[in-house]
């Protein structure tokens, strides 16, 4: 009988299911000694650099008459939308957003390409003055652009591309940072991966396009929202080749022109263009942050 027993017992014991056993506990991470005071500078410092922008919403959204008026307003005194409305039935502000647009895409395009090419070019090929002429590639980032926007002045006036769209393309068409960021990046890729596609009968185009390439996802995120930032914002080389025809304006030219004069300006109809050409490099930047920080780490840029 105690037999029996103690067999059901056991029989009973080995048929329990495994939740009812209890949960491993996992010790719980200690927060520092000055979390909450991090947490405050972070909140902080947050709120400072959102301002700017939260501002430029509430004078978009503010009549002109409200810019003058006593006193500091953190909401609009009388919310409406026509800053966004009339600068667009106004002027064509269609058309400087479709030759931003186009001149952007091309640039980036062109310049994606270079710098790849180049900054693979430098990280793994052996040719003699290779390091000599990256130093001197690398040294140029210190001549300021005032210092060469008469060269290329004069150099666009002898190609016949002044007041022409190529005008602005041409001298973007590769960056020395994108180089540099580019050839930090294939550095760190080993070179034995690139042997055994040659040992396997690839050569070099192939070996890039089809092994290299594929792991180029982050470097070129970050090179083409570079690009996009910055060539979509451009302003002082446009405006030089591109001043007197009004049907090539982009759109920061644009809203200096006719929407910034000698004796008045209208700031909220400015501001409200702003929020429209800065919404797409919002969006892009969010679609691929994830890209663009594996891009920044991997290339060693702190």
């Amino acid at each position: 009988m105690t037999v029996a027993v103690g067999a059901g017992v056991l029989a009973d014991a080995e048929v329990q299911p495994d939740s009812v056993q209890p949960r491993p506990r996992y010790p719980r991470q200690k927060r520092g000694r000055f979390f909450w005071l991090r947490m405050v500078v972070a909140v902080v410092a947050t709120v400072i650099v959102l301002f700017p922008l939260y501002w430029m919403v509430v004078t978009a959204l503010s009549p002109q008459s409200d810019m003058y008026a006593p006193g500091l307003h953190l909401w609009p005194q009388h919310f409406t939308w026509d800053n966004f409305v009339t600068p667009i039935e106004r002027f064509p502000v269609g058309r400087w957003f479709l030759n931003s647009t186009v001149i952007t895409v091309a640039v980036t395009a062109i310049t994606v390409v270079c710098n790849l090419l180049a900054g693979y070019a430098f990280a793994k090929f052996r040719f003699p003055g290779r390091s000599a002429l990256f130093l001197v590639l690398l040294s140029t980032m210190m001549i300021p652009v005032q210092a060469i926007i008469v060269s290329q002045f004069r150099l666009s006036i002898t190609l016949g591309l002044f007041g022409n769209i190529w005008a602005v393309i041409f001298p973007e068409s590769a960056t020395v940072f994108g180089i540099f960021l580019a050839r930090q990046f294939f550095v760190s890729i080993p070179d034995e991966l690139l042997e055994a596609a040659r040992v396997d009968g690839a050569g070099q185009l192939r070996t890039f396009a089809q092994i290299v390439l594929p792991l180029c996802k982050p470097l070129i995120a970050v090179l083409t929202l570079l690009t996009v930032s910055y060539e979509f914002n451009a302003f002082g080389w446009p405006l030089v080749v591109l001043f007197g025809n009004e049907q090539l304006y982009t759109l920061p030219i644009g809203m200096v022109a006719d929407l910034q004069s000698e004796y008045a300006s209208d700031y909220p109809a400015i501001m409200a263009m702003n929020l429209l050409m800065i919404a797409p490099m919002v969006i892009l930047f969010l679609a691929f942050q994830r890209y663009f920080v594996q891009g920044l780490a991997r290339s060693g840029i702190k």
